[in-house]
């Protein structure tokens, strides 16, 4: 009974936590920087669920469509503010790590200005009682998450695999200089990239806000290194490997947490270092040959 609940929560944990990582993977793969403000824009978007909730006595979950395209013009125009003069730094790897740093703690101020330090949540029971699946009753906020998560992730996957301008972002994520050749306008590709990726995390927010139970302002610098270590497990720069991440990450988290909670919290991470050991790549990352 126990193999069978922590299997099925262990997917739908997983299925979040490949969206809820995914823009923080795709913003690497194109640009190779590391968005330390991902986790914050998640919160961000909780608190919009939350605010719709509990002050308008509207679904949760129309924080998703209401705020994919603010988040979306928020990360174009922070990627022009900011990305063109970081790729003119001497450093632009640790220029990017102090940059973003500084725009999460200015997201985390706003936040704690917004709503105070003290836990935002929503009620387990908002989509109903615990669903029965295969014989496991699991939480009906658990369920609807994870299967929301599904359609996120393939909208992605047809921009990235099935539209001109998702071709044109694959190119630059293989190789910028040879996109660049081919007449592609890396910059704008760049710019949209970015953007995409600060509006999937901003929409995963309102999952994130039933899936944790709540969040707090300080609970974005634990989504980022969630969000980090998922893409790392599945191969950074490379989206479907997200899926591939967050589903193992999920599996293991939900398995340690049912047999063995007092190691739920370090077991996703010691995975992720026996994966850098074995595979740096990540699980689908592709072998570099030294020259």
């Amino acid at each position: 009974m126990l193999f069978g609940y922590a299997l099925i929560a262990g997917v739908l944990f997983g299925l979040f936590y490949a969206f809820m990582s995914t823009g923080l993977n795709l913003l690497f793969g194109v640009l190779r920087l590391v968005n330390l403000a991902h986790g914050d824009i998640v919160v961000f978007g909780a608190y919009v669920a939350y605010s719709l909730s509990s002050m308008a006595g509207l679904n949760p979950l129309l924080a998703i469509p209401i705020t994919i395209v603010p988040a979306l013009a928020f990360g174009v125009l922070l990627y022009y503010g900011t990305v063109p003069r970081l790729n003119r730094s001497q450093d632009t790897e640790m220029a990017s790590l102090i940059l973003f740093f500084g725009v999460s703690q200015v997201l985390e101020a706003v936040a704690t200005f917004a709503y105070g330090n003290n836990q935002a949540s929503l009620s387990p029971t908002t989509f109903g009682g615990p669903i029965n699946i295969l014989g496991e009753h699991v939480p009906a906020t658990w369920v609807v998450c994870g299967l929301l998560s599904i359609p996120a992730l393939v909208v992605l996957f047809v921009y990235l695999y099935r539209s001109r301008l998702g071709m044109a972002t694959r190119a630059v994520m293989a190789s910028r200089e040879e996109a660049a050749a081919a007449g592609i306008n890396t910059r704008r590709v760049a710019a949209l990239a970015f953007g995409i990726g600060v509006a999937f995390a901003a929409a995963s927010g309102a999952l994130t806000i039933f899936m944790l139970g709540g969040v707090n302002p300080s609970t974005g610098s634990e989504l980022v290194l969630t969000a980090f270590t998922v893409v790392v497990i599945g191969s950074l720069g490379n989206p479907i490997g997200t899926v591939v991440g967050g589903l193992l990450y999920g599996l293991v988290f939900t398995f340690t947490k049912t047999y063995s909670p007092s190691w739920a919290d370090i077991v996703p991470y010691l995975l992720m270092l026996v994966v850098l050991l074995v595979r740096p790549t990540g699980i689908l990352g592709r072998r570099v040959r030294s020259a």
